[in-house]
């Protein structure tokens, strides 16, 4: 046997470099990351450590920083540990999330951009 590496085949299309300098399309933040940036920021606003919070919540102080940081997603029942432990409930973390994800959307998203369909006498709004 040989450990020569063939030569992509001339039928295949080579692939295209990507151009690193060319803008690339804003993205969502990651739920996660979100609700570890929520978590956090009442945390340090009530003045708790991570293992005051962790004791209460019953989750490991390693587990909860890992879900601060955005690193893990936790379950619902974890979420619910750790939200209820802050003294705080779920429409806290959902109005509290919303208002971080409503902060962090694309402007692309804010305004469409191209023909819109609109009801009545005008069909395009170019």
């Amino acid at each position: 046997m040989s450990d020569v590496i063939e030569p992509t085949p001339a039928y295949l299309p080579a692939p295209a470099p990507r151009d690193r300098t060319a803008p690339r399309a804003p993205v969502d933040p990651l739920w996660r990351s979100v609700l570890g940036m929520f978590l956090r920021r009442h945390r340090l606003e009530q003045g708790l450590t991570l293992a005051q919070v962790a004791r209460t919540s019953g989750v490991s102080t390693q587990y909860l920083s890992e879900i601060e940081r955005g690193v893990k997603d936790p379950s619902s029942e974890i979420i619910a540990a750790v939200v209820g432990a802050l003294g705080l409930n779920l429409l806290d973390l959902t109005a509290g999330t919303t208002g971080v994800l409503r902060d962090a959307a694309p402007a692309a998203r804010a305004a469409p951009g191209g023909p819109v369909c609109l009801a009545g006498p005008v069909a395009l709004a170019v």
